[in-house]
């Protein structure tokens, strides 16, 4: 409780959070079984991925935007933290209460309140998970296109609040690409709201764009106007296996000429295929170092016609035991490999650092190479896999969770991993965000001047510093 690998926690003082007449006005707001304050209760809510355990001194339930309008004001008067929370899924604590205080759950607004599907959009509450946001638009012919790893767990607002990724980033783009307007709470209590329900709107600054990926720092987002698309027709997926992760890497540039954009690129390298076959049984080859996962989508013709062109490009650029999925079975098959690769890594190590370093994709093949030297120099087992297509590179340095010598040395790893993406022309994160994991190295891919403009920014959004403290730069 309360230790973390990456900083040094001295524990905590407890905050007016605490005190029995906030508590009390906080029941008078939300209802007093929407107050937790059960240490047992809360403590899940002190942790994500990271699994280093903040709990925060209440858990409060909102139901309405009038509800967290109350909640902030009251947090100003009394100047206690308040941090936002989606499903907690998140790999760099960007939702965990690090300095105590209330965290607002949202697990309750998660209401669907419009889809249009003559004009592509849908409005919902922060609090609907992922998956049931895809699935209703699914069932009027639309995609909602982000499609993090967690989109059965994570919720809209912490996919905006993080600005996610996922699979399918090569050709639809990150999720600030889908967020067309945002109603918000700020830290002081205001509501605003931006953007709109039209995909062109270029009245003022692009405060929508701004709050996309601010992980909770300058206010809390109670409603959002998401784009949908019409639902292509039809996917198909090829899987190759290769002699080399440079092989594999080395194909990413190839479908360009060909007009090919695919939907799409997950690599994996030869621990994660070890990791996994030996886990699963899949039946993968042993003489595959490295396996290249491509999607394509669209009208039947187009897919075929793409399928057949993603196995000719891979088959002359070294992929081998090349397999295409002729049917949806098939299809979830061959992306169950892809799937279990995170669960599967434990098998080196009881403490798995996942760190998400993007760099242009003809980079990758350079990146990949450089990071397993920097294992080897340093004494930490690495295992690299993710989206090559975006050029987003899911770095794992696994060591064992008892050994201070092979965490320092693991954290090593990861300052000349960051070092190393900033240097090949990317950034530190594509899609985790900074949180407190990520904060000490902000100032390798964010200049000085650059740093003090987003200071400025979160003091007027936040001026006493109530929303989210200790992460990012503060």
């Amino acid at each position: 409780m309360f230790e973390s690998i990456h900083f040094e926690s001295t524990g905590r003082k407890t905050t007016n959070a605490s005190k029995p007449e906030v508590l009390e006005k906080l029941r008078s707001i939300v209802g007093e079984e929407n107050v937790v304050v059960d240490p047992q209760r809360v403590e899940p809510y002190g942790a994500d991925a990271v699994k280093e355990k903040f709990p925060p001194e209440a858990v409060i339930f909102p139901k309405s935007t009038d509800e967290i309008v109350a909640i902030l004001q009251l947090a100003n008067e009394y100047r206690f933290p308040v941090t936002a929370r989606g499903g907690g899924v998140g790999y760099t604590g960007g939702a965990v209460p690090i300095d105590g205080g209330i965290v607002i759950g949202t697990d309750r607004m998660n209401k669907l309140m419009e889809i249009s599907v003559d004009d592509l959009y849908v409005v919902c509450q922060p609090g609907m998970r992922t998956i049931e946001l895809q699935n209703t638009a699914a069932e009027v012919g639309l995609l909602f296109a982000p499609d993090p790893a967690s989109y059965k767990d994570s919720f809209i607002g912490g996919n905006i609040a993080e600005n996610a990724g996922g699979m399918r980033t090569p050709k639809y783009g990150v999720t600030k690409h889908h967020v067309l307007g945002l109603e918000v709470v700020t830290a002081t209590g205001e509501v605003i709201r931006t953007g709109g329900k039209t995909v062109k709107n270029v009245v003022g600054f692009d405060l929508t764009g701004l709050m996309c990926g601010s992980e909770g720092m300058l206010g809390i987002i109670t409603e959002a106007t998401l784009k949908l698309l019409p639902m292509p027709e039809a996917t198909s997926t090829v899987r190759a296996n290769f002699h080399s992760m440079e092989a594999a890497c080395k194909v990413l540039t190839k479908f360009t000429p060909h007009g090919l954009l695919p939907m799409a690129m997950e690599v994996l390298d030869k621990f994660c295929v070890e990791a996994v076959e030996q886990n699963f049984a899949f039946g993968l080859s042993k003489d595959a170092n490295a396996i290249l996962i491509v999607a394509v989508d669209g009208s039947h013709d187009e897919v075929d016609k793409n399928a057949a062109l993603v196995e000719q490009i891979i088959g002359e650029n070294g992929g081998f035991d090349i397999l295409r999925a002729r049917s949806k079975e098939e299809e979830d098959k061959l992306w169950d490999v892809r799937r279990a690769i995170s669960p599967s890594l434990m098998k080196y190590g009881s403490l798995k650092i996942n760190e998400d370093v993007v760099v242009p994709r003809s980079r990758v093949p350079e990146l990949v190479a450089k990071i397993e030297e920097i294992g080897k120099r340093n004494d930490t087992f690495v295992a690299n896999f993710g989206h090559a297509g975006d050029g987003n590179i899911h770095v794992n340095f696994v060591v064992d969770r008892e050994d201070k010598d092979a965490i320092a040395r693991a954290r090593k790893c990861v300052a000349e991993t960051f070092q190393l993406a900033v240097d090949l022309g990317g950034t530190i994160s594509g899609e985790h965000g900074i949180g407190y994991v990520k904060a000490p190295y902000l100032d390798y891919a964010v200049d000085r001047p650059t740093l003090e403009i987003m200071k400025a920014i979160k003091k007027v959004f936040d001026p006493n510093g109530i929303l989210n403290p200790g992460k990012m730069f503060i």
